[in-house]
């Protein structure tokens, strides 16, 4: 069996699978960038406390790898009375993880931003929010284009392990597939090319829109 009557034979099953990458990975990267987002506020604040708590969630999951993450959530969880399906379990494990990365990402962009900028918001009476919402998240986030859509490519691609706990994307479905047909190499290289293009048009995406702002600023 060729690659070409893989796809034509299993193209339902493989499109499934597809739709459960895109769909999973989509909802985690959300999270994952809102997550983010309000640690990297937090890690701003006044209070110490609120720091070192933040800073010490970000270097654990940062030094934990995301199948670990995964196998607490949906094997562990119910040790502790939390049961959580497979789809959602594998929504919430890729976005707390990711939420440390992006988390650093937005870190990175606000140290950025020159320190001119916030002093003159500061001289025209800009409150610290406003500062925020007007100054520092736009400036930052026209600075962390590549760097965000590098994470989220890498999202895309550690979503290959939500097949651990049981979850129907590509990765699950090319098992399924050789299971079905003895043929090892023809499946999995036709979930790669999906990948690669899924992959790609996520890449392209983050070329245009740093394109965009680059020729906007």
């Amino acid at each position: 069996m060729t690659v070409i009557d893989t796809i034509s034979q299993f193209l339902p099953l493989l499109l499934s699978g597809a739709w459960a990458t895109l769909y999973v990975t989509s909802l985690a990267t959300v999270l994952a960038l809102g997550l983010g987002l309000v640690l990297e506020l937090l890690n701003g604040s006044s209070l110490a406390p609120v720091r070192w708590m933040v800073r010490t969630y970000v270097e654990i999951m940062r030094g934990t790898p995301v199948l670990i993450v995964l196998f607490m959530l949906y094997y562990g969880g119910p040790s502790i009375g939390l049961v959580v399906d497979p789809v959602p379990a594998g929504i919430l494990g890729l976005g707390i993880y990711g939420a440390a990365y992006f988390a650093e990402i937005f870190r990175a962009g606000f140290q950025s931003i020159p320190r001119g900028q916030i002093e003159a918001g500061e001289m025209l009476g800009l409150s610290r929010t406003s500062i925020v919402l007007r100054i520092k998240i736009p400036q930052m986030l026209r600075l962390i284009i590549p760097a965000l859509f590098g994470q989220i490519v890498m999202m895309f691609k550690e979503s290959a392990l939500l097949s651990i706990i049981t979850v129907s994307e590509l990765t699950k479905v090319a098992t399924q597939i050789v299971n079905e047909t003895s043929s090892i190499i023809e499946p999995y290289i036709a979930v790669t090319v999906i990948y690669w293009v899924i992959i790609e048009a996520v890449a392209r995406c983050g070329l245009f829109l740093e394109r965009r702002f680059s020729h906007g600023a």
